[in-house]
């Protein structure tokens, strides 16, 4: 918040003027085409591991295991090194998550975009053209890293440039594009199982070269945030992007909160180290909690080996891929409910209605293949199948309104400019190391815990429900600037923690005294307009 002397600064319960202007919504559209290829490389993964010319090709061991047939119902695909091939893109998302972090304060926004589209694209070729494992990898290894770019950059983008009033359905484009990107993949792995010739793998991979090239030109086409070109000196630029995206000439007190935000962030010499200071904590505990819980609710476990572990029970391959491109419908469907209801009925209600959704379904799962599914039978029947479909099918849509968007969406929107950029650089990072775990070991914990892996994940989902009701405050139409003041210090918990010199340095005396802005030369933001 800005000091009280220099302009009408936003108070609590007071929203900047904004229209919602065509350009808002253009270029939030072509910034979420970044998540349509994080979603495409999920999605893909599972599908092209399952078909039998890759397997032979790449990974001759679990192809003659799967033909044969001798081990478990449940152990059919453990191979570490196929486990790798999906694993290593996160792998490599999370080292790349700290260049970004640098790229997203230094160069932008918009540039950090367009480095994320020539490291998408790069990767594709890679892939398309894999003529052994080591290439193979090395292009998951470059998708990786468009990753860790557009992770880190395009969830800050959206946030930023939103009106606050849609600043949660704007930000959730990013997760819609993800599920339509994993519906596109389930899709296309149906359509070129189907190849004759043994070179359907090839086309799964090599189409992930169109979100590459959307997210590109788009990154090409979109305006940086106010935020970021504030936050860079660039201060007459910053004002007449504000002014063109809300629509209004109407921008003074945002800018001036911008301004003054700006300031304060400059002051951090250390953004990394200023993560662990006391004011930051609640919100540092609550993104890493956050990307965490969200991973061991077992989504991407089904979302990555969704054709795979269909494969496991006995769908057959047309009957597994086309049970994926069922749950990729729904997960999409579900991720519009999402944008529609998030700012209305608030981030903490979606959260914990879903918690027990997943809950009760991933039980009913276990308890269904725990009776009907063994090591060597699978009895499922055709009733019992369909039944399975629609309880992961619960399930996805639960976690597709809530777990999924706002496991982004919150950590985005809580953090304070000084520490933004690098907030946003931890959460991407958590999210990729335990994606990574996950991708790494689902299908050796499938073969050891069988029916019971999804037991696990559904304790998970209990601990993570009770995080949310006791911990996780709501921030729907609040302010950016302003979630300190009218969040994180009406909290029961979270209000120990907020440093009230700091705070008073940060937003000013809101009686009109100048002076007390915390800046010993009498800064003053008009000065720089």
């Amino acid at each position: 918040m800005p000091g009280g002397g220099f302009a009408a600064p936003a108070t609590a319960g007071t929203e900047f003027e904004a229209r919602i202007t065509p350009i808002v919504i253009i270029s939030c559209i072509m910034a979420a085409t970044g998540g349509l290829m994080f979603g495409y490389d999920v999605g893909v993964s599972g599908g092209v591991t399952s078909m039998n010319p890759f397997l032979k090709k790449f990974f001759p061991v679990v192809y003659r295991r799967k033909q044969t047939g001798d081990d478990s119902n449940y152990c059919k695909y453990d191979n570490q090194g196929l486990q790798l091939f999906t694993s290593s893109l996160y792998l490599a998302g999370l080292t790349a998550t700290f260049f970004a972090s640098y790229t997203t304060r230094k160069l932008g926004r918009r540039l950090t975009m367009l480095i994320a589209g020539f490291f998408f694209i790069c990767g594709v070729a890679l892939n398309a053209a894999a003529q052994d494992l080591a290439m193979l990898i090395v292009g998951r290894i470059l998708l990786g890293c468009g990753v860790g770019f557009a992770n880190q950059a395009v969830p800050l983008f959206l946030s930023e440039i939103a009106p606050t009033r849609i600043r949660g359905a704007l930000n959730i484009l990013f997760q819609l594009n993800v599920t339509i990107g994993i519906l596109f993949a389930n899709l296309v792995n149906y359509g070129t199982a189907k190849i004759k010739g043994g070179w359907g793998w090839r086309v799964s991979l090599g189409l992930a070269g169109i979100p590459a090239l959307l997210l590109t030109v788009g990154a090409l086409l979109v305006v940086d945030t106010p935020n970021s070109l504030i936050e860079r000196g660039r201060l007459e630029e910053g004002k007449a992007v504000l002014r063109k995206i809300r629509g209004t000439d109407k921008i003074e007190p945002e800018f001036l909160e911008l301004v003054e935000a700006s300031r304060v962030a400059k002051l951090v010499k250390h953004p990394f180290r200023n993560l662990l200071e006391r004011r930051n904590r609640p919100q540092l505990i609550i993104a890493v909690a956050l990307q965490f819980f969200q991973q061991f609710t077992g989504i991407n476990a089904i979302m990555f080996y969704a054709p795979v572990l269909f494969d496991t029970l006995g769908f057959g391959g047309d009957a597994s891929l086309y049970s994926a491109v069922i749950t990729g419908a729904v997960n999409v469907l579900s991720t519009v409910v999402s944008i529609y209801s998030v700012d209305k009925v608030g981030r903490r209600l979606l959260l914990l209605e879903a918690g027990v959704q997943m809950f009760l379904s991933q039980v009913a799962i276990a308890i269904i293949l725990g009776i009907k599914v063994t090591d060597k039978s699978n009895n499922l029947g055709t009733s019992f199948a369909i039944l399975v479909v629609v309880l992961i099918c619960t399930y996805v849509s639960s976690f597709a309104w809530s777990w999924g968007p706002l496991g982004w969406l919150i950590p985005s929107e809580t953090f304070p400019l000084e520490t933004r950029s690098a907030g946003q650089s931890v959460t991407v990072c958590i999210n990729l190391l335990f994606t990574f775990v996950i991708a790494q070991a689902f299908l050796s914990m499938l073969c050891k815990f069988q029916y019971g892996i999804f037991l696990f994940f559904s304790g998970w989902v209990v601990v993570m429900s009770f995080f949310v009701l006791f911990l996780v405050p709501e921030t729907k139409n609040i302010p950016i600037e302003e979630m300190t003041e009218r969040v994180w210090k009406q909290h029961w918990l979270w209000k120990r923690f907020m440093d009230d010199d700091y705070e008073h340095n940060f937003s000013g005396d809101m009686n009109g005294d100048t002076k007390k802005v915390g800046n010993s030369n009498g800064f003053d933001p008009s000065s720089q307009l």
